[in-house]
């Protein structure tokens, strides 16, 4: 779902992997009910977005987006309660950052090879043990 509201917003790469970043380290602090994981993952989307875009979407995108299954004010509760158990840490390595260094070492401009690599990244994001269990350097 993530994925798709990623794209639906045509958001930059490296937001898909810091809000994953962020939903895994908030949910490792908290027990939460299964009712609020999409909120959890649209606030951490949002917070995602204010950090590394510079036209970020509006909360009211995210609301309309998660179907109005949420208020304005519950995403802001719970992107305030994120950042808060989180410390405000938010400059962590991705999967991104060292795709981005591996693909500029290794190959010359190909966009093909790039779209392949970032695909196959996002495929393995999707599988909880490849991100649970490996830095985000050795998942590329």
């Amino acid at each position: 779902w993530l994925i798709e509201v990623h794209r639906k917003f045509e958001l930059m790469p490296e937001i898909f992997y810091l809000t994953l970043n962020i939903v895994d380290r908030f949910l490792s602090m908290k027990v939460v009910p299964r009712k609020e994981l999409q909120l959890i993952g649209i606030s951490s989307m949002l917070i995602a977005s204010k950090y590394e875009e510079i036209w970020a979407p509006e909360v009211t995108d995210f609301v309309c987006i998660s179907d109005n299954a949420y208020v304005r004010e519950q995403v802001l509760v719970m992107e305030k309660t994120i950042l808060g158990n989180l410390e405000w840490y938010l400059t962590v390595p991705t999967p991104y950052v060292f795709l981005v260094r591996y693909i500029k070492a290794f190959t010359p401009s190909d966009e093909q090879m790039e779209n392949m690599v970032n695909f196959l990244a996002e495929l393995s994001m999707m599988h909880y043990v490849v991100v649970s269990s490996y830095s985000p350097s050795m998942i590329d």
